[in-house]
């Protein structure tokens, strides 16, 4: 477990979020721009913070890759709805995976985080959706959860530090066709916290 002294957390605490227009762009645009920005989620008395350093771009219902080319169902529905908000569902019956919802309502797109660099109460392991949901404490009750709230946010760093991004084809969308090979997976280079190079 990460921990920082309580004048750096403070610090950090004081970033500031991430507004609803900032989730309202084109996706891949989006997803470029998560990258290193914070995480931060508040689990009891502590605040878990990692910086996003992995993320994959889906880009709605015409994207066969992305959940919302089945249409708005129980579980995409959330998709389809305004920008800003969190689409969690289960893999395997057992791993949490996280979105960040994008574009204007209606759109059905959203941006899968997929990595983390620990920055503060993280246990070490954050590489990949499933184990970075674990460490941050991210489950089904998360799923439509408001990502402009105080509790569970994105928000900008103190200081954004330069960093090259890799483009290269999502992990495990196989069945999409097409889709398959597009350059649509995004990562700081030579981050260690990467889940696939």
């Amino acid at each position: 477990m990460l921990r920082l002294g309580q004048p750096i957390v403070k610090k950090l605490l004081r970033m500031q979020i991430l507004n609803r227009e900032f989730y309202s762009r084109d996706t891949t645009l989006v997803a470029h721009e998560l990258l290193g920005k914070l995480l931060v989620h508040k689990v009891g008395d502590t605040e878990r913070i990692g910086k996003i350093v992995e993320v994959e771009a889906y880009l709605g219902p015409h994207d066969l890759a992305a959940h919302s080319s089945k249409g708005i169902t129980s579980r995409t529905q959330v998709m389809y709805g305004p920008p800003g908000y969190a689409y969690v569902y289960l893999i395997y019956g057992m791993h949490h995976c996280m979105n960040v919802v994008t574009e204007p309502d209606g759109t059905g797109a959203a941006v899968l985080l997929r990595a983390l660099e620990p920055v503060a109460n993280l246990a070490d392991n954050t590489k990949g959706p499933g184990r970075l949901c674990k460490a941050m404490g991210v489950d089904r009750s998360h799923y439509g959860h408001d990502l402009c709230s105080d509790d569970f946010h994105i928000a900008q760093p103190p200081m954004q530090e330069a960093m090259h991004i890799v483009q290269r084809p999502r992990i495990g969308v196989d069945y999409a066709g097409e889709w398959a090979g597009k350059l649509l997976r995004f990562y700081i280079e030579g981050n260690r916290y990467v889940s696939k190079k």
